[in-house]
């Protein structure tokens, strides 16, 4: 599945497994997920946003391979985005050889586009996401993708779900679909009912190793505590995770101001 194993970089080499298979409750809950939202049709030409985290290196892999097994023709392009703040760093070179090291093996097309500049007041987190955001799209409509696939999993959207609540006074999360511009558009989040635990017992698997995120606050945003917070909950209450996951497709309106 994957190319021979080698060093593409300097460095520690990166080894992965060729003969790794998705274990089946993880298969079927990619597949639900896939099914329950309708997130890829015949013909679809889909943009996958990688940052170099074991989220979106795993969720390469899954494509990658489910590309070869759907009943459906699909296309893929993987995309890194160098935003403002990694371009100062001096490993940042280092960082995206590694990435796109790892999506060689993978076996997908990909590219390294170069952040938009922000100035100096604009330099924030929120900024820093709406333009990636921004540039994905423009990218997508210039490489004519129907689709933009995020590596997003369900502690993603509980913490979205805290963080819009906590700190934007709505309640609301990322969805698993979410189309855009009258539907020319769709946000995908394929691995939406995966927990994080279980992308990591795959990129173990795999032998994909993620790289360090370079951007100096990624230990020091609002996300973070949010995930500091839910740590507290979940070791106290060993069920929530699952009850609050389940409380976002079981809203009572009538309960609501």
């Amino acid at each position: 599945m994957f190319k021979p194993a080698g060093v593409c970089f300097q460095g520690t080499p990166i080894t992965m497994s060729s003969d790794y298979r998705l274990p089946a409750i993880l298969n079927h809950l990619i597949g639900r997920a896939m099914h329950d939202y309708a997130m890829l049709a015949d013909g679809d030409r889909v943009l996958v946003a990688v940052s170099g985290g074991v989220d979106s290196l795993v969720l390469a892999w899954i494509l990658r391979s489910w590309q070869k097994k759907a009943p459906i023709r699909y296309s893929l392009k993987a995309v890194v985005v160098v935003n403002e703040f990694w371009r100062r760093h001096p490993e940042v070179d280092h960082a995206v050889e590694r990435i796109t090291c790892q999506l060689q093996r993978i076996g997908i097309d990909h590219c390294v586009e170069q952040g938009w500049k922000m100035a100096e007041n604009e330099q924030t987190c929120f900024s820093c996401a709406r333009n990636r955001r921004s540039q994905l799209f423009d990218l997508a409509r210039r490489q004519d993708c129907s689709k933009i696939a995020f590596g997003h999993h369900r502690d993603d959207l509980i913490e979205t779900f805290f963080l819009n609540m906590l700190y934007g006074g709505n309640i609301s999360t990322m969805v698993p679909k979410q189309e855009l511009f009258g539907g020319n558009l769709a946000l995908i989040r394929p691995m939406a009912y995966l927990e994080k635990t279980d992308i990591l017992a795959i990129a173990e698997g795999l032998g994909v190793v993620a790289v360090g995120n370079l951007c100096p606050l990624s230990e020091n945003t609002r996300r973070h505590k949010i995930r500091e917070l839910l740590t507290n909950i979940y070791r106290d209450e060993p069920g929530a995770k699952k009850s609050i996951f389940a409380a976002l497709a079981n809203i009572r309106q009538e309960y609501l101001l």
